[in-house]
């Protein structure tokens, strides 16, 4: 994901929505291993230090089984309010051993074996200390439905020629601002197979390839030498655990104005000491200090562009929670009938996606593109319009 949205980002293009961050709700304590939704699915439940199920405030229908970023920020709050576990109150736990073994062994094989090797616990009799963790980005490479990677320009997206992205890479967007009820097999099977036809129409056996520029990849080149001899003052381990800590310390779940223009000041600081990295091993074979400077280099690149589209963004919509602007801005007020409204311009609300670029200089420029409203045939699938999410 990352890789492909930094690619796309140094060739000048830009990348869409990077500010909406899905966080899985129940990553394991310490290890970030991923435990399966369908726990939840099979009756497991969130608990406090109380040993309260909190979720029956935060979600009193749906509880334990709401979408991933309400039940995220309703453990944060926990945490936060002081009913986390632990010595540092700062996870909660996920309950099992209620449910008969059996039942465990037959519909979550596997579980009890990640839960003992990442956490120590045994889920027959203990529960697993949990707490949300990033999980899938929303944003992505721009494209329509057919997987072209698409520019908005002077009011109309563009084709980009002999460029696709499907997967968790492109953002096409049936996701929106929050992927509620699917996963990627979406975004790289139906797209992937978009993909695949589109070029198969597109592209015949024997067609002219256009030319490429005599220099093509010198600078990919002159990046690696660059890196491999490079003789700064600063570890990429160190540098990297300075952006990790600055984006989750600033554009976490929750989010507010203050903070994320403090981590966007903070994470240019560290973009632009790229310069001064110190790198240890010059070989040519497996080379990790080269392979790590690579991603972080890649990392910055998306991480530059999801802080500073979540502080632009002054609104909260799906996973883009903000503590200061708590209220879903659109071009209506989907809560009331539309008859006698009037249609916000589209400088005045945030249904629109936001284009993020990042120049050499680590600098990033944001711009807008609207929001596709119709489907291809209202007759095949009409179009449903937006309504007010709540539990």
């Amino acid at each position: 994901l990352f890789r492909s949205n930094a690619m796309v980002t140094r060739a000048g293009l830009p990348c869409q929505d990077l500010e909406f961050v899905q966080f899985h709700p129940t990553g394991i304590y310490g290890a970030g291993c991923l435990i399966t939704e369908g726990c939840r699915g099979e009756g497991g439940i969130l608990i406090n230090s109380e040993g309260e199920r909190f979720m029956e405030r935060y979600a009193p229908v749906a509880k334990d089984l709401a979408s991933r970023d309400v039940v995220s920020r309703s453990m944060t709050i926990e945490m936060r309010e002081g009913r986390g576990c632990g010595p540092d109150k700062d996870h909660v736990f996920l309950q099992l051993h209620h449910l008969p073994p059996q039942q465990l062994a037959m519909r979550l094989p596997g579980i009890s074996e990640t839960a003992m090797i990442f956490a120590g616990v045994d889920v027959t009799k203990e529960p697993i200390p949990v707490l949300p963790t990033v999980h899938y980005n929303m944003g992505g490479i721009p494209t329509n439905f057919r997987g072209q990677v698409i520019i908005h320009k002077a009011g109309e997206d563009k084709v980009v020629p002999g460029l696709y992205a499907c997967g968790e890479a492109a953002s096409a967007s049936v996701h929106g601002a929050n992927r509620l009820g699917a996963n990627s097999l979406l975004d790289l099977v139906v797209f992937g197979r978009a993909c695949a036809l589109t070029i198969a129409e597109l592209n015949k056996p024997g067609d002219a390839i256009p030319s490429v520029k005599p220099n093509a990849g010198e600078a990919s080149v002159a990046n690696l030498d660059k890196i491999r001899f490079a003789n700064g003052s600063i570890r990429t381990s160190e540098l990297r655990i300075s952006m990790q800590k600055t984006m989750q310390n600033h554009a976490a779940v929750f989010r507010t104005g203050p903070v994320l223009q403090e981590g966007c000041e903070k994470l240019s600081a560290i973009a632009n000491s790229m310069d001064d990295l110190k790198t240890f091993d010059r070989g040519i074979v497996w080379n990790t200090d080269l392979v790590e400077t690579l991603e972080l280099q890649n990392l910055m690149l998306c991480a530059l562009q999801t802080i500073y589209g979540a502080e632009a963004r002054k609104e909260s919509r799906g996973a883009h929670a903000r503590e200061d602007y708590k209220v879903r801005i659109d071009e209506y007020d989907y809560s009331k009938p539309l008859e006698g409204q009037q249609k916000k311009p589209f400088v005045e609300h945030w249904r629109k996606h936001t284009l993020s670029q990042v120049d050499q200089n680590w600098k990033v420029s944001l711009s807008y593109r609207p929001v596709i409203d119709v489907t291809l045939n209202e007759e095949d699938c009409a179009t449903v319009p937006p309504a007010i999410r709540s539990y």
